[in-house]
């Protein structure tokens, strides 16, 4: 259990750089966010190769490291490709601009279905109670922290942000949402289209 611990620092870590985002600390705010990744990232793999296997079928380990892929993959394209990569995890302060865009049109904060998506695949593919705890107490711990960010922080980070939070769920698209999020890949499939 130390490492799903040693994870959950690293998760908190990552969580604190945006009041220091606020607080414009130089440097600050890409050391916690890569100290905090490192950590996650390490416990990650301990969890997976330490500890009681959980006795699955290998088809099942097999589906479970697909899954987890697939959850990567979009949690990666959520918080890097999405976001401004510069102004969001590098330069001191917060962004200039709200990005209601992407999957950011489906939900406020679409890293976190992905992430948990993610540590399932996780679990399966593993295929041991520590990925298993880990899975679970990441994925709560996420969502407590990613609910804190849209009470108490992103409101005073983002102009408008209380707008959004008006028509856009949190985690879960609704289908106001997914015919917002189509609308928008529509047109921008349109506008790339006229381009050429």
């Amino acid at each position: 259990m130390f490492y799903v611990f040693i994870g959950a620092v690293g998760f908190s870590l990552v969580h604190i750089f945006d009041f220091v985002a606020l607080k414009r600390l130089p440097l600050l705010k890409p050391v916690l966010w890569l100290s905090g990744s490192a950590l996650l990232l390490y416990s990650g793999f301990m969890v997976c190769f330490n500890g009681d296997s959980l006795a699955l079928p290998v088809w099942l380990s097999a589906a479970g490291w697909v899954v987890f892929a697939i959850g990567i993959y979009f949690f990666l394209y959520s918080l890097f490709i999405n976001l401004p990569f510069g102004k969001t995890y590098v330069k001191t302060g917060v962004g200039d601009k709200l990005v209601t865009s992407g999957f950011y049109a489906l939900v406020r904060h679409p890293g976190v279905p992905w992430f948990v998506l993610a540590m399932a695949g996780m679990a399966l593919g593993a295929d041991t109670y520590f990925a298993l705890w880990a899975a679970i107490i990441w994925s709560l711990l996420d969502i407590a922290l990613v609910y804190i960010q849209d009470r108490w922080v992103f409101g005073r980070m983002f102009p408008g942000y209380t707008q959004y939070q008006k028509t856009t769920p949190m985690l879960v698209p609704n289908r106001k949402s997914i015919a917002a999020y189509i609308k928008q890949r529509n047109f921008s499939n349109t506008i790339k289209g006229v381009a050429k």
